[in-house]
């Protein structure tokens, strides 16, 4: 026993080193690896979006086949990394209730439980475009923002695309097996939740169903809540951008200061006006 114990020692000491390097480079966005690791998540996300509108239109059997076929492939990917982060975790239990790992958790579900065992899980399937918050929150993912306000804007863009997108995919969901003349495709859901939701309201498209009725209302109360504030959030923006001029900083590379700016406010180096 005494022989086998620095060898159990030195085997769990290797197991924890590899598990804090998969959290790390699941996390990180700054070296090649991390980077590389989260933009291919990044565009797993959007491929499999893809999928499911393309899923809503009419091709053939053998392109619905292989749509089909990627769409597993990939939420195999899910699982794994949603496996691999709730093992690379120091507290497993606040992982598993922190508001990413949920919606990790909402996106592979379908895939875990299986399309047919609930009706509703196949609803879950849209809100996969909202793992890409994570990916949105850091400015070195996509290389070096000159003006951080640019992400800000492509936060409440992405925001406002993304609740009218999981609706779309919702109502249609819902409304699809039993009013397929008005909601045919993806896009008379997306035509439909866009004039929903900015209350504009045609009234050419109605759900006939209770569930697509609930899900109208809460589009309205989502756009007269929501809708507003990320508008309301982008003008602020906006504003405060015309307040600010081009001034380039040799540290950290940020361009755009306030016009009276001595240092720059990310890392605090003096700026050289022409």
């Amino acid at each position: 026993m005494q022989t086998e114990n620095p060898r159990l020692q030195s085997i769990f000491k290797s197991l924890d080193r590899i598990r804090q390097t998969t959290a790390f480079y699941l996390d990180d966005i700054e070296t090649t690896v991390g980077k590389t690791i989260n933009l291919s998540i990044a565009f797993l996300v959007i491929l499999s979006s893809g999928l499911f509108v393309a899923q809503t239109y009419l091709i053939p059997a053998q392109v619905r086949l292989n749509l089909d076929l990627i769409d597993n492939a990939i939420l195999v990917i899910f699982s794994i990394e949603y496996l691999l982060r709730f093992w690379g975790a120091e507290n497993k239990i606040k992982y598993c209730f922190s508001l990413y790992a949920i919606i990790d958790l909402v996106a592979i579900l379908p895939f875990l439980l299986g399309d047919n065992s609930f009706a509703f899980i196949r609803l879950l399937r849209w809100f996969r475009l909202l793992r890409l918050i994570r990916l949105l929150g850091n400015q070195k993912l996509f290389g070096r923002i000159s003006n951080e306000d640019s992400i800000i804007f492509v936060r409440i863009l992405f925001t406002l695309f993304s609740i009218i997108f999981i609706f779309s995919g919702l109502i249609y969901q819902v409304e699809h097996p039993i009013n397929p003349q008005s909601f045919k495709t993806f896009l008379d859901a997306f035509y439909f939740s866009v004039f929903t939701m900015t209350t504009v309201g045609y009234g050419d498209v109605m759900p006939v169903s209770e569930a697509g009725r609930l899900m109208t209302v809460l589009m309205v109360l989502t756009g007269i809540t929501l809708i507003p504030l990320q508008l309301g959030e982008l003008i602020k923006r906006l504003v405060k951008t015309t307040g600010q001029s081009e001034i380039a900083c040799n540290g950290c590379g940020l361009t755009f200061h306030e016009s009276d700016a001595q240092f720059c406010k990310i890392c605090g180096t003096k700026l050289e006006k022409s």
